[in-house]
C-alpha cells in the first residue's frame, strides 16, 4: 500500500485494534510492571537483544502506541514520551551534554525555556549560548569545540516568530552538530522539521496535539539520520556506556540508538515517564489534529488582521501578516499557516494590557496555549517575569505585549470580546 495520507495517519498511526477485543482504540494500559515469560526472557530484555516490556517507567503499551503515531507523523525513526514539554528538553540533551559542554540556542524561546537553559542545566555543568538565529555570522562565531546542539522553535513563544529550519540545518551539518527543533506551535499538521533537516523534533504534546488543556505530556522525535558516530563528539551513543554495561548504542542500534538510549538510560535514570493515561488522551487528541489546526490558523488570520488595523493596538507581531518581516520565511517554510499564536503591543504599555487582561469575557487567563478555547496571557508580569527587561524584549515579551493563543470559536464572538476589553483598556 502507498503510503497513507497526513489526515489519514493522524487516526490510524501506531494503533490497532486490540488483539485481546478488537476494541478500536488503544486501551490504557494501567500498570506498573509486565510478567517475563521465564528467566531467558528477562536476561534479554534487561540486555536489549529482545525488545518488550519490563517496568513502567521505561515502557508501556498505550505509551508505545503514542510514540509510534508521533513518529509516524513527524517522519523519524523513534519517539520516546515522557512527563512534559520541559522534560522532553532535558531528555533531547542528555545523552549529547556532558560537564563544560554548551548548546546554541535561539534568543527568541520560551521564558521557561530560557530559564531552563540560562540558570538549570548549569546544574549539570552544561551552558547555552542564546544568539539570534537569523543572524548565520553570528550563529558561526558562537559554535565552538564545546558545543553539541542547535535549538530552536519552529515557530516561537510568544512572539510567533518563525525559523528557516532549512537554512538553519545547514549550518548544522556543516559543523557535525544535531538541530533540534521544538515544533510544538506549528505540529507536524504545519511544519515536519525532519524534512526540512532537523535531527530531533521535541514537543510539548500539552498543546496542540492533544489540544483540550486535559494532560501534560512531552516528546522527543529521532530523525534516525545524523551519525552519533562520526566524530567523538556523542560518547553516550558512539563509545561503549558505562551506564549501560559497555553497550555502543549506535554501533547495536543504527538509527534507533538516540530512542533506545533515551529509553534504557534517560528514562531509567532521569524518570521522567509519562502516564499511559495522559497517552491516551493525547492519542485521542491527535486524531482531529489537522481539523483543528486548520481552523485555529484561520482564526488566527482573521483576529490579527482585526488587532493590527485597530488604532488602540501598537503592532502585532504574527508573521502570518504581510507587514512581518517572518512573512516570506513564513509563506516558504509554513505553507499551511504560521500558527494561531501571536503578541500584540496595547497602547498604554503595561497598565493597559493589565486591564485588557482582566476585561476579557471569552478568552482565559492561563499560563497554557494550543487549547481548543481562545487564551491570554501578559507574558511579561507571568511566564517572563523572570528574565532581564532585554531578555523579555528580546523574546517577544515585552511590559506592553499581550500574548493571545486563538482557539476554535466563533471569530467574530472573539473579535467582539477584544474590542470591548481594549475599549476599557485604552479608554
Amino acid at each position: 500500500m502507498t503510503k497513507l495520507g497526513f489526515d489519514t495517519r493522524v487516526v490510524h498511526a501506531g494503533t490497532a485494534p486490540d488483539p485481546a477485543t478488537g476494541a478500536i482504540q488503544t486501551p490504557i494500559y494501567q500498570t506498573t510492571a509486565y510478567q517475563f515469560r521465564d528467566v531467558d526472557h528477562a536476561a534479554a530484555l534487561f540486555g536489549l537483544s529482545e525488545v518488550g516490556y519490563i517496568y513502567s517507567r521505561l515502557t508501556n503499551p498505550t505509551v508505545a502506541a503514542l510514540q509510534a503515531r508521533l513518529a509516524d507523523l513527524e517522519g523519524g525513526a523513534g519517539a520516546v514520551c515522557c512527563s512534559s514539554g520541559h522534560a522532553a528538553q532535558i531528555m533531547a540533551l542528555f545523552p549529547l551534554m556532558g560537564p563544560g559542554r554548551n548548546v546554541i540556542a535561539s534568543s527568541r524561546l520560551y521564558g521557561g525555556t530560557i530559564t531552563q537553559f540560562s540558570q538549570t542545566i548549569k546544574r549539570f555543568g552544561w551552558s547555552a549560548k542564546f544568539v539570534d538565529l537569523d543572524d548565520r555570522a553570528a550563529i558561526e562565531a558562537a559554535i565552538d569545540g564545546d558545543t553539541r546542539a542547535i535549538f530552536c522553535e519552529s515557530i516561537s513563544n510568544p512572539g510567533g516568530y518563525v525559523t528557516d529550519i532549512a537554512a538553519l540545518a545547514k549550518i548544522a551539518d556543516s559543523a557535525g552538530l544535531p538541530l533540534i527543533v521544538d515544533n510544538t506551535l506549528a505540529t507536524p499538521y504545519l511544519c515536519r522539521p525532519i524534512e526540512m533537516g532537523a535531527s530531533l523534533v521535541v514537543h510539548s504534546l500539552t498543546k496542540y496535539l492533544t489540544g483540550n488543556g486535559s494532560v501534560t505530556g512531552g516528546a522527543v522525535i529521532d530523525s534516525g539520520r545524523f551519525d552519533w558516530s562520526g566524530s567523538d563528539k556523542f560518547p553516550s551513543l558512539s563509545a561503549p556506556e558505562p551506564a549501560y554495561h559497555g553497550l555502543k548504542f549506535h554501533e547495536t542500534f543504527g538509527n534507533m540508538a538516540f530512542t533506545f538510549h533515551s529509553i534504557a538510560i534517560g528514562l531509567r535514570d532521569l524518570g521522567m515517564t509519562m502516564n499511559p493515561q495522559a497517552a491516551h488522551y493525547t492519542l485521542l487528541g491527535i486524531e482531529t489534529l489537522s481539523l483543528r489546526m486548520e481552523r485555529h490558523v484561520a482564526n488566527a488570520r482573521r483576529i490579527a488582521a482585526w488587532l493590527e488595523a485597530d488604532s488602540r493596538v501598537g503592532a502585532v507581531s504574527y508573521a502570518g501578516l504581510e507587514s512581518s518581516p517572518w512573512h516570506e520565511t513564513a509563506q516558504r517554510v509554513y505553507p499551511k499557516g504560521a500558527g494561531a499564536l501571536f503578541t500584540f503591543e496595547v497602547k498604554g504599555g503595561y497598565d493597559a494590557c493589565v486591564k485588557l487582561v482582566d476585561h476579557l469575557k471569552l478568552f482565559a487567563h492561563v499560563a497554557n496555549l494550543g487549547d481548543t478555547r481562545s487564551l491570554v496571557i501578559h507574558s511579561a508580569s507571568t511566564t517572563h517575569r523572570q528574565l532581564t527587561p532585554e531578555q523579555q524584549i528580546a523574546a517577544g515579551a515585552g511590559p506592553d505585549v499581550v500574548r493571545l493563543s486563538i482557539g476554535i470559536e466563533d471569530p467574530e464572538d472573539l473579535i467582539a470580546d477584544l474590542d470591548q476589553a481594549l475599549a476599557a483598556a485604552t479608554g
